[in-house]
C-alpha cells in the first residue's frame, strides 16, 4: 500500500494516465471514465457543455477537404481488404483522422506514391493536439483506408504501405 503513498501519506498520482484518459473523454465525447488498478483510483470527469462544442470545430474543414479524399475508393479495387489491413499502419490514439496539413492542400500520402521511413501518412487530431502518423518502413502506400475529416478509433487502419 505504500507504493502508491510518498512518505507524507500523499497518493502519487500517474500524471500521464490522467492525461490520455482526459484525451479518450474528448475523443469519445463521454463525460467521465473512471479507472481502478488495485487501491489506486481515478476517475476523471467534465461537463458535458465543454464535449459538445468540440466536435462542432472539428468537423467544420471536413465537407470543404472531402473532394481530396475522392482516391480513397480506388483503394479498395487494389485487392482483397483483409490482406490489405496486415500491413496497415494503425491509429495510436482515437480522434480525427486528416489527410493533408490543411484543406484544400496536398495529402502526405497517396495510393502508389513511394515514402521513407518517417516520413507522414497521416495525422490524428486528438485534444487539439496534430500527431503525425509516420511510415515504419520504406515502401509504398498501397492503400488509404480513411477519409479526410473521419473519426479513427484507437488500432483503427489507416494506411497500408508494402
Amino acid at each position: 500500500m505504500t507504493d502508491n503513498n510518498d512518505k507524507n501519506g500523499a497518493m502519487q498520482v500517474d500524471v500521464e494516465l490522467v492525461r490520455q484518459l482526459a484525451q479518450l473523454l474528448d475523443a469519445t465525447q463521454l463525460t467521465e471514465i473512471e479507472v481502478e488498478d488495485g487501491d489506486r483510483k481515478i476517475r476523471v470527469a467534465r461537463k458535458a457543455a465543454a464535449v459538445n462544442a468540440a466536435p462542432v470545430t472539428h468537423y467544420a474543414p471536413a465537407p470543404a477537404a472531402a473532394p481530396a479524399a475522392a482516391a480513397a475508393p480506388q483503394v479498395d479495387t487494389a485487392g482483397p481488404s483483409a490482406p490489405s489491413n496486415a500491413n496497415a499502419v494503425r491509429s495510436p490514439m482515437v480522434g480525427t483522422v486528416y489527410l493533408a496539413a490543411e484543406p484544400g492542400a496536398k495529402p502526405f500520402a497517396t495510393v502508389g506514391q513511394s515514402v521513407a521511413a518517417g516520413d507522414t501518412l497521416v495525422i490524428v487530431e486528438a485534444m487539439k493536439v496534430m500527431n503525425p502518423i509516420t511510415a515504419p518502413s520504406a515502401g509504398v502506400v498501397k492503400a488509404v483506408l480513411v477519409e479526410n475529416g473521419q473519426p479513427v478509433e484507437f488500432d483503427q487502419p489507416l494506411v497500408v504501405v508494402e
